[in-house]
Parts: structure tokens; C-alpha cells; sequence
């Protein structure tokens, strides 16, 4: 569902988000000239990709590239679950115990946090993160594309746990539960009085976090795409004296580097969503 909901959403902002993205990767006049002509989506300069190649730099599917890139890895884990599924023994063959190592630690990590809790939210919670780390892994991998290089993308994705969240607040605590918590849960009369400062305050920061993952996601991994392409470009020149059409191996330090950011940051962006739905939870409740 995840997928279905970021996919959604990743369309409705790609309409309406190319100045964000432009602002956040500090594109000038040149990139706004470039998307106005249908030269290309937005952004700062990537290794080029299957799509890109494909296409030759242009038309609509160049321009949806990070969508299509998104669609194509939910495709992936959907027939990956299904297979697993429709495939499930009682006495799991290699590939059936590697998907089932994989979702253990999701849950025992998840539990560490939410404790009982931990079953309920574990699907949401273990789909975003395969889904962002894959995401990210994409750039690195020839002729990719990371679409957490676009912000609708990241965004898409912090709108779903935002949403998540608030949903769960209002399931788990009810509608005059959830209020209270916005206004800073007042018991006593000071409390009262500084409800017209708190209930701001509450709203104010529910709102910036879908705004921090998604650029935190965002600035984090299109920088590492961005300076993997330098160092590629940097050996490639290093040797085009000799008219070789591949160069010095620059870039295969930051490649680790990367993979190591990659998993950094959906690990960080599944963290920080799994203490968003902590919080909506109800305080009486053990977690641990």
C-alpha cells in the first residue's frame, strides 16, 4: 500500500514542485530554460541512465524518469512478496530464509522501539525502508537512477508517514485524545493558559516533519549521486588523452561511501517515522 500511496503522490507533486525542486538544488535560469524546452527533468547533473539512453535526453518518459525509476523498484518488491508468498514451505529454501531474515531484523530493530507495537506497524514501517534503501542504491548501480535525487519523490514518502501518523494519533487516541496531545496534554491551570502558545507550537512542528525527512532524504543522496558523477567525469578526463572510453577508477571509494550513506539514510528516514507514530501513541500504553 505503501507503494501505491507514494507513487500517488510522487505524480500529483511532480505537477506542482518543479520550483521546490530547483530552490532546494540551487538551480538558476538555466534548468528553469532547460524544463521549459522539454530538454530534460530538473535537477543537478547525474551518470546517465537506462531511461535516458532509451530516449536520447527527451520526451516524457526523460522528464518522469525518478517516477519511472520508483515504479519500477515497487514492481520489484511486488513480485519479490508475491513469489515468496504464493512459494512459502514450512522448511524455507535459501531465498525464502534470506526474505525472512531480512523482515526478522526489521522486527526486532522496530521492536527495540515500539515493543508490542511493533507487529502492527512493522509492515509500513519495514516496506518504507527496503523501498527508500533501494531507491537509493539505484544511482550507484549502472545505468540507474536514485529517484531520492527528486524531491516530489522524498516528499511523497514524508507525506505518507505524516498522514500515517496523524491517522494513528487519531485511531489510537480518539478525537478529543488527539486534540489534547496538540495542545501539550493541560492538566493543571498554567498548562490552560499556555494552550494558545502550545497548540501553535504542536501544529507548527507536525508539519515540519514530513518537511525535514523529505529534504534531509533529498539533499543527502542527490549530493552523493552528484559527487560519484564528478569523480567519474574527473577519471574519465584524466585519460581521454588517449581517447580510452573509460577512466580512471576515481569514483569506486565513493561508491562505498554511497552504499553506506544509502542505507545511512533510510535507516535514518524509517527511525525518525517510527518515533513520528511512537509519539501518537497513547502514553498509558506500555511499549517496552
Amino acid at each position: 500500500m505503501l507503494l501505491c500511496y507514494a507513487h500517488i503522490m510522487a505524480t500529483a507533486a511532480a505537477k506542482i514542485a518543479p520550483s521546490l525542486l530547483m530552490l532546494a538544488a540551487g538551480g538558476g535560469g538555466h534548468e528553469a530554460e532547460v524544463a521549459e524546452h522539454g530538454g530534460g527533468h530538473e535537477g543537478p547533473p547525474h551518470l546517465p541512465n537506462l531511461v535516458g539512453l532509451i530516449t536520447g535526453g527527451h520526451g516524457w518518459a526523460y522528464e518522469w524518469v525518478n517516477i519511472i525509476f520508483a515504479f519500477a523498484i515497487a514492481l520489484f518488491f511486488i513480485i519479490i512478496a508475491t513469489r515468496v508468498c504464493a512459494k512459502r514451505q514450512m522448511i524455507p529454501g535459501p531465498f525464502q530464509n534470506a526474505i525472512e531474515m531480512l523482515v526478522e531484523g526489521m522486527y526486532n530493530f522496530l521492536y527495540s522501539i515500539l515493543g508490542k507495537e511493533a507487529k502492527r506497524y512493522t509492515p509500513y514501517l519495514g516496506t518504507l525502508f527496503f523501498y527508500i534503501l533501494l531507491m537509493n542504491f539505484m544511482g550507484i548501480i549502472p545505468f540507474g537512477h536514485s529517484p531520492s535525487t527528486s524531491i516530489n519523490i522524498t516528499a511523497s514518502l514524508a507525506i505518507c508517514t505524516f498522514l500515517y501518523a496523524q491517522y494513528t494519533g487519531v485511531r489510537r487516541l480518539g478525537i478529543v485524545g488527539y486534540f489534547d496531545h496538540l495542545a501539550g496534554q493541560p492538566r493543571s491551570a498554567v498548562m490552560w493558559v499556555l494552550v494558545p502558545i502550545m497548540l501553535p507550537m504542536h501544529i507548527i512542528g507536525e508539519l515540519a516533519k514530513p518537511l525535514s525527512l523529505a529534504l534531509r532524504l533529498f539533499g543527502n543522496i542527490t549530493g552523493e549521486d552528484v559527487l560519484v558523477a564528478a569523480f567519474v567525469g574527473l577519471g574519465v578526463a584524466a585519460l581521454a588523452f588517449t581517447g580510452s572510453p573509460v577512466g580512471l577508477p576515481f569514483n569506486v571509494p565513493f561508491i562505498l561511501l554511497g552504499l553506506l550513506l544509502s542505507t545511512i539514510q533510510a535507516l535514518v528516514f524509517t527511525l525518525l517515522s517510527t518515533i513520528y507514530i511512537l509519539m501518537m501513541l497513547p502514553h498509558a500504553e506500555e511499549h517496552h
